[in-house]
């Protein structure tokens, strides 16, 4: 782990296989931002609080974006980008919902709670691929935030 812990990226996600293909995606394309990967919710949170297995990490370095999967153990995405908006520090941080769910109700709820973007994972490879890449470049690249 970076010795400051600070990150460009912080990306939530419990499914291995897509940890990595998400997280090559990435590297393939050059972006040399640094992602920090957690397994689950209750991580993300701790690392963004600086709380818990974080409470050393310090504190004040907030990502350019967050990438959160909804549906994780422990804590889902809802309740971490909850959490993420409802906080004074932590409000304009950008979360990038990142989720194989189609479903109307977990757009609408996570629309509603303060997503950025709301975006469904492609389960072809190339595909992820290419949508990784998209995310990286706007988020880190094109998009002009407030920290």
């Amino acid at each position: 782990m970076n010795q400051s812990g600070n990150y460009d990226i912080l990306y939530a996600e419990d499914n291995p296989n897509d940890a990595e293909l998400t997280l090559r995606g990435f590297r393939k394309n050059n972006l040399v931002n640094q992602v920090f990967h957690v397994k689950d919710g209750e991580e993300a949170l701790e690392f963004l609080f600086c709380r818990g297995r974080y409470k050393d990490r310090e504190s004040g370095g907030k990502p350019l974006f967050v990438l959160l999967d909804l549906k994780m153990p422990k804590v889902d995405g809802l309740e971490v980008l909850r959490e993420i908006k409802s906080d004074e520090k932590l409000r304009t941080v950008p979360v990038v919902m990142l989720t194989s769910s189609a479903e109307e109700k977990d757009i609408v709820e996570s629309y509603k709670l303060g997503v950025n973007s709301y975006i469904i994972k492609p389960v072809e490879f190339e595909k992820l691929i290419v949508t990784v890449s998209e995310i990286g470049q706007y988020w880190c690249i094109l998009n002009r935030s407030v920290h």
